[in-house]
């Protein structure tokens, strides 16, 4: 007991010297001795925590009147049951409440999502807009709002949905574009990661961010902007007229370790270091990599020096796998050793599937992963191992860092965050965003409106742009097609090298009829020519891209290994055809469709029309609603044996998602399970997980 008065004695001095900071980290520490030591909860202890705010930490049970008031003052709806606010989640709640538009750096660890859920819950607008910067937070989020408030809203995940009167749309950047003309007005903006606007910390969706800010901005009420560890905000356009706050308010300390001043080649390898602290720590850990050779180093290491799991669960789903992906699999392996992996390749429900797993007690206990951690999901762990000090190609930057290290720790479950560092971390940096007008949102801005903001270099290049657009396609027609939004979410420099090209040398693209063939080998010819448009924009050799599209026309029709057996020939495995499928829905589809809505403006004497075509390779030429539905988590290989036993028909096109999410409740898991036709125990695992992120609550 004399440690921990002298515990308390420390956190008192940093009280009295208005070190509230410190104080804070001190009383975590101390929950976590108590926690950790079974040690009985002093009752000074509330009247600290009352002192540096973290008023869901109170011990009811030793709390004095007072600090029961406290803690029942600042409980809040969230839309499923009152939550307990500390002290900055309620300044900033009541900030927003009062309609104050505001742009906020917080840490990992701050709970913002408990802000945005009491919100909507006590505000009740109309429309919300909230942008993430992945599909896979789009259903993280959608599944914590799903079960709050889908008996009073319309959850929109995806494109051309019909509005309702009540929404909450949830979508990365891209998507948002497409709502551009629909909605006419938004009650709140909120934008969750906004440092992605800024091209210092993300290159390739810096454009499409900017110009949904841009766009929704001017229908938005209320602006609320999201991020970690910045410490200043250049003012902008972008966030003009809002209020930058930077929180250094931490809800769970965390302990670093630097194992490398430890680490010697020769004595004692990196190798040997992860191998001791997994040995050690038995707790939820997750491993970054930082590239894809990495976690394969990783992946062989463990493969090698860790036992395989006793866990049923994780024996289900490595058969699972094997099943319905491959045997000889990496993955395969690492599961059946207790570990996953997370990358931006794979498919998004496998992706959400190992972190449902890594939630579980009897489930994943380590994840493998690149930055997708960081930016794809909201999981923490209560160990996290620095494996490397890279982003890809690049050495790990500061803000990239501290957003991997806050992942340890979690409110009410881990009060300490484990911090292993097996390589030197990046020097400190006063992490600064600018987000500034970008040469690629020429096509979708007016120069005389935002004058003020662009350089006369940026002016000239818009104004070069439109002369050459309306010189090549017609001033009426381009006009019309700016109108219309056509190239809201293009780069100005992909839609002139389209049209350059299309303008230049119309024969090589009099074939592009033949991709409506129902024959992939007619097709060959003009995939080459699309690809030629723009030389090394999808990143992948031309062959073997266009033999991978030619054998994916057949995704519904043949089972995985039927796929990746005909794929062989052409040197592609399964971790290619997880990348090469990611860039044909995204990448090579846009492309597609901004091609054909050139050429039928420049050629429309040849009827040509092939966005049926590029609207098949944006779902990976599976039924819309079965590429959508992995969205939701639920894989294509269990649509299909949904499909075939007849219970809802996923191959109609005309029916909407929400419909078949709305057949999926009405029939309902146990019907599922008991009528569907060959679903294994981990088959009704992932149906059971999907079912619980699109159950509906009855109306209230």
């Amino acid at each position: 007991m004399s440690d921990i008065f002298e515990d308390l004695h420390n956190i008192n001095d940093f009280i009295n010297a208005n070190e509230i900071d410190f104080a804070r980290n001190e009383v975590i520490k101390l929950l976590a001795k108590i926690e950790k030591q079974n040690l009985e909860f002093p009752e000074l202890l509330n009247h600290f925590i009352r002192s540096v705010g973290l008023y869901p930490y109170l011990d009811l049970e030793k709390a004095s009147w007072q600090e029961k008031f406290i803690h029942e003052s600042f409980k809040v709806n969230t839309g499923e049951n009152d939550v307990t606010l500390h002290k900055e989640q309620s300044s900033l709640l009541k900030k927003l409440l009062k309609g104050e538009n505001i742009a906020v750096s917080a840490p990992t660890s701050f709970g913002k999502s408990f802000v945005i859920d009491s919100f909507i819950a006590i505000n009740k607008p109309k429309n919300v807009v909230i942008i993430v910067p992945t599909i896979a937070l789009t259903d993280e989020t959608r599944r914590r709002l799903q079960r709050k408030f889908s008996n009073k809203y319309k959850i929109i995940t995806t494109t051309d949905v019909e509005p309702s009167n009540n929404n909450i749309f949830i979508f990365p950047q891209e998507r948002a574009i497409s709502y551009i003309g629909i909605l006419e007005e938004i009650d709140i903006l909120i934008i969750d990661e906004f440092y992605k606007a800024s091209k210092k910390y993300d290159k390739e969706r810096s454009p499409s961010l900017l110009r949904a800010i841009l766009k929704l901005s001017k229908i938005a009420k209320q602006r609320y902007f999201l991020a970690p560890n910045i410490k200043h905000l250049n003012g902008s356009v972008f966030t003009e007229g809002m209020e930058f706050i930077s929180l250094n308010y931490n809800t769970v300390f965390l302990e670093k370790n630097e194992v490398y001043k430890q680490i010697s080649d020769d004595v004692y390898t990196k190798s040997d270091a992860l191998i001791d602290i997994l040995k050690k720590e038995q707790g939820k850990t997750l491993i970054y990599a930082g590239t894809y050779s990495s976690i394969n180093e990783v992946s062989n290491l463990l493969i090698d020096e860790t036992p395989q799991t006793e866990s049923q669960l994780l024996i289900g789903f490595s058969h699972w796998l094997i099943k319905n992906y491959d045997r000889n699999w990496q993955l395969t392996s690492l599961i059946k050793r207790g570990c996953g992996v997370h990358n931006g390749r794979l498919h998004r429900s496998l992706s959400q599937i190992q972190v449902k797993l890594f939630e579980e007690q009897n489930g994943l206990n380590r994840l493998l992963s690149t930055s997708s951690i960081i930016e794809g999901v909201n999981t923490s762990a209560e160990n996290v191992i620095l494996w490397r000090n890279k982003n890809g190609t690049y050495n790990l930057n500061d803000f990239t860092y501290r957003n991997i290290i806050g992942r340890g720790g979690r409110m009410f479950k881990h009060f300490i965050g484990n911090i292993f560092l097996l390589e030197e971390p990046p020097k400190k940096e006063e992490n600064q965003i600018d987000l500034e007008f970008s040469d690629e949102l020429a096509a979708s801005i007016d120069e005389k409106q935002f004058s003020q903001e662009l350089t006369q270099e940026q002016i000239a290049k818009i104004i070069a742009y439109k002369e050459e657009m309306s010189e090549i396609l017609g001033e009426e027609s381009f006009d019309r097609l700016q109108k219309e939004h056509a190239f809201d979410d293009a780069d100005t420099s992909v839609i002139l090298r389209i049209s350059r090209a299309l303008d230049e040398s119309p024969n090589n693209f009099k074939g592009l009829g033949y991709l409506n063939s129902s024959d992939p080998e007619q097709w060959e010819y003009s995939l080459f020519k699309v690809l030629e448009v723009i030389p090394g924009y999808i990143g992948a050799p031309y062959r073997q891209f266009v033999e991978f599209i030619k054998v994916i026309s057949q995704n519904w029709s043949m089972n995985f290994h039927q796929l990746l057996n005909r794929l062989d020939q052409h040197n592609i495995g399964i971790d290619d055809f997880f990348e090469l499928e990611r860039k044909a829905t995204f990448k090579f589809a846009s492309l597609l469709n901004e091609i054909n809505v050139i050429q039928h403006e420049l050629y429309p004497e040849r009827s040509i029309d092939i966005s049926s075509f590029a609207s098949k390779v944006s779902y990976a030429f599976l039924p819309p609603n079965v590429y959508i539905l992995e969205e939701y988590g639920l894989p294509r290989m269990i649509s299909k044996k949904i499909h075939d036993s007849g219970l809802i028909n996923l191959e109609d096109d005309e029916i909407s998602i929400h419909d078949v999410l709305d057949s999926f409740n009405e029939l309902g898991y146990d019907q599922v399970i008991l009528r569907a036709t060959d679903l294994d125990y981990f088959d009704k695992y992932i149906l059971e997980h999907f079912y619980e992120g699109i159950y509906k609550p009855e109306q209230s």
